[in-house]
């Protein structure tokens, strides 16, 4: 099952999401997550802090979870 993750504005970095969705403690931790953990956006591995996230994109951190921007 996915989790909604609720943005307010047009789009969201996904640094700024992992953060928001609770995956991370703080933004600073962002650079090291995404360089220590394989993330899928819609099915297509990413690693960049900077991935713009709209509405109905889908993260999916293997051992973690899976969520949906909303």
């Amino acid at each position: 099952m996915r989790e909604e993750v609720k943005i307010d504005t047009e789009y969201i970095t996904l640094g700024q999401f992992l953060k928001l969705a609770g995956v991370i403690d703080t933004g600073g931790m962002a650079k090291w997550f995404l360089s220590e953990h394989e993330i899928f956006v819609n099915n297509e591995q990413d690693q960049r802090r900077g991935r713009k996230l709209r509405a109905g994109d889908v993260v999916e951190i293997p051992t973690i979870g899976s969520y949906i921007v909303m």
